[in-house]
C-alpha cells in the first residue's frame, strides 16, 4: 500500500476508537502558560500512579514540554468541546478562553474539569511525528462531571448500556 494512502486508511481506522478528551497545560521558567488538546492519553500503572500523553514534534507549545518538570492534564466534559478545538488550533492565544485558575506551581488550572491529575514529569519518548510524554501523577481530583468521547472525528457524550452494580 502506497505510503499516504496507508496514512489515510490508518487515520480512518484508529478514528473508530473511541478516547477521552484533554487539555494539557504547563508553565516555562519564563512564566508562561503553554496548552494542547490530546486524545493521545492513558494510564500506564496503578503503583507509582503513571500517565502518559502524546504531542506532535510540530506544535507550537512542544519546546515547552519538552523542557517542562511538570504539567497537568484535565479530562474534559461536553460541555468544553469548543476549548478543545480552540486548544488545538495553531496561532491562536489559547488562554483567551475558558476558566483558569492557577496551581502552587504556577499552572493553569481550568475549571469544570471531570478529573485533573497534576503530573511530574518522569520519561519522554520518541515516537514518530510525536513525543511520548511520561508523568507521575502526584495529585488526583475527579469530579460529577461525565466526560466527552472523540470518535469519528466527532465529540460524542456517553450512554450507559447497564447501571453498574452498587459492588463494582
Amino acid at each position: 500500500m502506497p505510503a499516504e494512502e496507508l496514512t489515510d486508511s490508518f487515520r480512518h481506522a484508529m478514528s473508530a476508537f473511541p478516547s477521552g478528551v484533554t487539555i494539557v497545560t504547563t508553565v516555562d521558567a519564563e512564566g508562561k502558560w503553554w496548552g494542547f488538546t490530546a486524545t493521545s492519553f492513558c494510564s500506564v500503572s496503578p503503583d507509582p500512579p503513571l500517565v502518559l500523553v502524546c504531542l506532535s514534534v510540530d506544535a507550537q507549545c512542544h519546546p515547552a514540554f519538552s523542557a517542562a518538570r511538570s504539567w497537568v492534564v484535565h479530562i474534559l466534559p461536553p460541555q468544553h468541546r469548543d476549548l478543545a478545538l480552540w486548544f488545538s488550533a495553531k496561532g491562536v492565544d489559547k488562554f483567551s478562553r475558558g476558566e483558569f485558575t492557577t496551581n502552587p506551581q504556577g499552572h493553569p488550572l481550568l475549571e469544570g474539569a471531570c478529573a485533573v491529575l497534576e503530573c511530574e514529569a518522569t520519561a519522554r519518548y520518541g515516537g514518530g511525528d510525536h513525543s511520548i510524554l511520561v508523568g507521575e501523577v502526584t495529585e488526583a481530583r475527579a469530579y460529577d462531571e461525565e466526560p466527552a468521547v472523540y470518535f469519528r472525528r466527532g465529540f460524542h457524550t456517553l450512554t450507559p448500556l447497564f447501571e453498574p452494580s452498587p459492588s463494582s
